[in-house]
This record gives structure tokens, C-alpha cells and sequence, in this order.
């Protein structure tokens, strides 16, 4: 063992490697870390809307969420294993200095291509901190009894960035500008490395034997593979079939073959094909690529809708969408307290799916002008509904799969979930766009004002109060009713994302059916072959660590 360095098997004997008051300053320094996290997840969605408005790059909406997604989801597995050989300390430390570095980029970006880069920094940071956070804790807490006590930390800090991240996004985008938004981040990034170098004691799982080996090739393709995907979702409704997107299709089928196949063969593979053809898990698979699809389609469009589309206050859309997501972490702690109470857990799916399908449909039956309390209620159906969900998947997978298996069931469950949503947001916004254009053009015409296409052409507009009340003179100068084309492209962007909104909705009505196709499952309490207070042994770990 090499000198300084801890390992968990040299802890204390009631179960954690430090005394009680560096591990709390220890735990201290991890919550922050996974408050970079939390907050960028619910704070960056209600400022986008005027982030667009600014920048100007309606096409590139969707990027910015699906680069940090992207990143994301291909730099969790990779690390989460680097963290197992070489000590969890260094690669946290290198996360925080890169998500608040490139939350700074973010802040200060001048468009919205440097903006997308930004984010996809912001993503590898996130990646790194997700895969090495939750793995921190276990180290320093061998006991699983001690380590979830410990755990409330994590959990309370996603709870607060959901309960308050939006509403402060709101309230920092209409005081004080959305780039606020990003630079929050960074005395809660400097707080963390403070608090990381001083108290967190180097950790490592294990010793190395032989060279490492990570599936490289497989991230690389697996990447450009994603990358596509979304290029050709955001050129299909444009251009429909042309030879642009055949070739972009033939690009994705070829990658996604070569994918497969090197996975089939590779030894820790980043995409697990033989867990994704387990029967018994593939509908749970399906299930929560389905949920992301329909939770980050709500997330990053909904504010669209409240503050283009119904003329909202970015306040006011922040405190309108903090329902949806409290209403998850709300779910997820309901789902833990009911799922040993009930004959079979799969049924918790069943109630969350459908509460989500029928959020969605109500989202699109109302018109705008109903009590903050109604928009309130429906967020927060739709995101109890999506936490019951996330949760009741993750139980029944764990159930289902062998032990040695769990840790890969789980992170492939996570990284569908991300995935998912990268494809909502994808799909989404290529809706959004075609349907919009089309919308306009086809008001404008009525208006006999075809001419004016051009300053219509972007729903960021609709977020511009100045820039709307400019065009109005011009086109009341002009002798064109001003406020009435106005209104009609407010019109054609609710019903465009009210479509948006349908998909998604389509997405948990699918999920609910799939639901049928899952092993039934029962939790029992306690688990009499597991004694909650034997501490996990350090080594050695499951044979397949890979996830997508």
C-alpha cells in the first residue's frame, strides 16, 4: 500500500475510516460537489428561454442541454472504474476545478456554439462527479447501515437544489441576468475544493494488477453514435428525406453495428449487450429510457411554453416548474416507504406512469390563464409520477438481477434514464421548430405578411418583451395588425409544444404498458441472507462494471 494512502479496509471498527468530525467536514466537502450537480440540473432550464432570447440560436436549444447530457453519460462509467484503481480524491478534485472552470465559460459566452462547448465541458465535470460522489461515500463508509445515515447529505442536497434550484434560476434571470445562473456555481465550486483538499483523506478501492483496461473505443463510438442521432433528429423534419439525412441514417446504423459488435467481445465493455438482452430486465431497460424521455421534455420545454408561449415571468415559470421536479425526490421517498407494504412493487410503476401521461395530457388541455396553484398541482402530479417511477425501477432491477450484477444494472438504468432524456429533448425541440415555422408561416399569410417571415423565424422572440414591442411598431407602421401576428405566433408556438408535449405523454403511456412485461417482484424487510450491518467487503468488484 502505498505511503498516505487509505484504503476501506483500514477503518475503524464501527464501520467508517475517520473519526466523527472529519467525516462530517469529509461529507461536508462531497455534498457540495454534488450540489454543482443538482443545481445545474434544475436552475439552467428555466433560464433558457432567455438565454435563446440573448444569444439568438433557437437551433441549437436542444444542445444545450443534450451536450451536458451527452458528456455525461459517456464519462460515468469510465471514471467511476479510474476511481477504483487509482483513489476517488484526485479525479474529484479535477471534476469540481472542471465543472466551475467551465461554468465560468458558460457565463461568460458570447453565442450560443461557444455555449454548447461550455456545457459539454460542464458535462465531463458532471460525469466525473456523479461517477466518483456516490462511490466516495461507500468508501468512507464500509457499513452499509452507517453509510446510509450518511447519505442524507447527498439525498438532502438533490432535495434542495429541486425545491429551490428553479425558482432561483427564475429570480436570478429576471433580476439579474441568466448568466448569474452559471456563475452561482462557483463559490459553491470553491467551497467544495476547499473543503475536498483539506478533509478528504485519499482513497483507494484496490490495487492494481496488471495494466487497465477501459473500453476507449467503445466511448468514442458510442459518442459520435449519440451525436448523430440528434443531428439527424433535428434535420429529419426540415428536410425530410433527402440524401443528407439517408447518409446521416447509414452513418448511425453502420456506428451502431460496430458498437454492438466490439461490446459483444470486449471484457468491460461501456455498453453491457448482454444485460440488455436479459428478458427479465430489458422492459425495465426500456422503461426507464422512456421516463427520462418524458421528464426532460417537460423540464426544459415547459418553461418555453410558460414564458414564450403564455407571456410568464422567468420567476414566475421558475416557482410554476419547482413542482415537477420536487415532485421526484418527493416520489422517490414515497416509493421507499410504501414499496415493502405492498404484495407486488411493479404496481408503484404502474401509478407512475400514469400519473405522468395524465399530467402531460393536462398540461395540454389548459390554456394559460388558470391559478398558479392548477399549473402548480399538475407539475407536481407529473413529478410524483416520474419519481415513483425512477425508484420502483431501480428496486426491481436490483431485485431481479444476481448480486454480483447489481452495480452494472444500476448504472445501466441511469445512463438509459440520461440517455432518454437526451432523446426527448432531441425530439422535442426538432418538433418544436418544424411545427413553429410552419405554424407562422401559415398565420403570416393570413395577414398577407409573408415578408415579415423572417422576424418571426425564431421562438426566442416570444421571450424578448423589448424585441416584441419593437416589431409591433414596425409592423404597425408598415399597416399590418401588429398585436394580432403577435399573437398568432404566441398561438403557434403553444400548440407546437403542446405536440411536444403529446410525445412525451405517449412516452408514459408506453412505459405503463411495458410495465406488464416485468417479473413480478415483492420486497421483503429485512433481508434475512444480507444483515444490514455486515460491512461490503472492499474487494473484489463485479466481474462487469460497464454501463452505457
Amino acid at each position: 500500500m502505498s505511503a498516505g494512502v487509505v484504503t476501506p479496509r483500514s477503518g475503524r471498527p464501527g464501520g467508517q475510516l475517520l473519526p466523527f468530525r472529519e467525516s462530517l467536514l469529509a461529507m461536508l466537502g462531497i455534498a457540495c460537489a454534488a450540489m454543482l450537480v443538482a443545481l445545474d440540473q434544475t436552475i439552467v432550464g428555466t433560464a433558457l428561454p432567455r438565454i435563446v432570447a440573448e444569444l439568438r440560436g433557437f437551433d441549437l436549444y436542444a444542445w444545450v442541454a443534450t451536450s451536458y447530457m451527452l458528456a455525461s453519460v459517456i464519462t460515468i462509467p469510465i471514471f467511476g472504474r479510474l476511481g477504483d484503481l487509482f483513489g476517488r480524491k484526485p479525479f474529484l478534485i479535477a471534476a469540481i476545478l472542471l465543472f466551475t472552470g467551465a461554468s465560468l465559460l458558460c457565463g461568460l459566452a458570447s453565442n450560443m456554439l461557444t455555449l454548447v462547448i461550455s456545457r459539454g465541458l460542464q458535462g465531463i465535470g458532471g460525469g466525473i462527479l456523479i461517477g466518483t460522489v456516490f462511490a466516495t461515500v461507500a468508501d468512507l463508509f464500509p457499513n452499509p447501515k452507517l453509510r446510509l445515515r450518511w447519505l442524507v447529505f447527498i439525498t438532502a442536497t438533490f432535495g434542495i437544489a429541486n425545491m429551490f434550484g428553479p425558482t432561483l434560476g427564475g429570480l436570478l434571470t429576471q433580476y439579474g441576468g441568466w448568466r448569474l445562473v452559471f456563475f452561482v456555481n462557483l463559490p459553491v465550486g470553491i467551497a467544495s475544493l476547499l473543503f475536498v483538499l483539506r478533509f478528504l483523506p485519499p482513497l483507494r478501492h484496490l490495487r492494481r494488477k496488471g495494466p487497465v483496461r477501459l473500453d476507449w473505443l467503445g466511448a468514442a463510438v458510442l459518442a459520435f453514435t449519440f451525436g448523430t442521432v440528434q443531428v439527424l433528429i433535428e434535420l429529419l423534419p426540415r428536410r425530410g428525406v433527402d440524401p443528407a439525412t439517408i447518409a446521416l441514417a447509414l452513418v448511425v446504423l453502420t456506428c451502431a453495428l460496430i458498437l454492438w459488435l466490439w461490446e459483444a467481445r470486449v471484457g468491460d465493455p461501456i455498453v453491457p449487450v448482454d444485460m440488455l438482452l436479459d428478458r427479465k430486465l430489458a422492459a425495465l431497460f426500456a422503461m426507464s429510457l422512456l421516463g427520462g424521455f418524458a421528464l426532460f421534455s417537460l423540464v426544459f420545454y415547459v418553461p418555453l411554453l410558460f414564458q414564450g408561449g403564455y407571456a410568464m415571468s422567468a420567476h414566475d415559470s421558475g416557482m410554476l416548474i419547482t413542482p415537477l421536479l420536487l415532485g421526484t425526490t418527493v416520489g422517490s421517498v414515497l416509493n421507499n416507504r410504501i414499496v415493502t407494504r405492498i404484495r407486488r412493487a411493479n404496481g408503484i410503476m404502474y401509478v407512475g406512469f400514469a400519473l405522468s401521461a395524465l399530467a402531460c395530457l393536462s398540461v395540454v388541455v389548459l390554456r394559460g390563464t388558470e391559478p398558479h396553484l392548477v399549473w402548480m398541482s399538475c407539475m407536481a402530479m407529473s413529478g410524483l409520477g416520474l419519481g415513483l417511477v425512477a425508484t420502483s425501477l431501480t428496486v426491481c432491477s436490483q431485485q431481479i438481477v444476481a448480486r454480483d450484477h447489481v452495480g452494472a444494472a444500476t448504472a445501466l438504468l441511469q445512463s438509459l434514464r440520461t440517455f432518454g432524456g437526451m432523446l426527448g429533448t432531441a425530439m422535442t425541440g426538432a418538433l418544436l421548430g418544424h411545427l413553429y415555422s410552419r405554424g407562422v408561416h401559415r398565420s403570416l399569410d393570413s395577414y398577407q405578411a409573408t415578408q415579415w417571415f423572417k422576424s418571426f423565424a425564431s421562438p426566442a422572440l416570444l421571450v424578448d418583451r423589448a424585441e416584441q414591442a419593437a416589431l409591433i411598431n414596425r409592423l404597425v407602421s408598415a399597416g399590418h395588425a401588429g398585436d394580432a401576428m403577435m399573437n398568432s405566433a404566441r398561438e403557434a408556438l403553444v400548440q407546437s409544444i403542446h405536440i411536444g408535449i403529446l410525445v412525451a405523454g405517449a412516452a408514459a403511456l408506453v412505459g405503463l404498458c411495458l410495465a406488464w412485461f416485468v417479473p413480478p417482484v415483492r420486497i421483503t424487510y429485512p433481508d434475512t441472507e444480507a444483515p444490514v450491518d455486515e460491512p461490503a467487503p472492499a474487494e473484489p468488484l463485479p466481474p462487469r462494471r460497464g454501463a452505457l
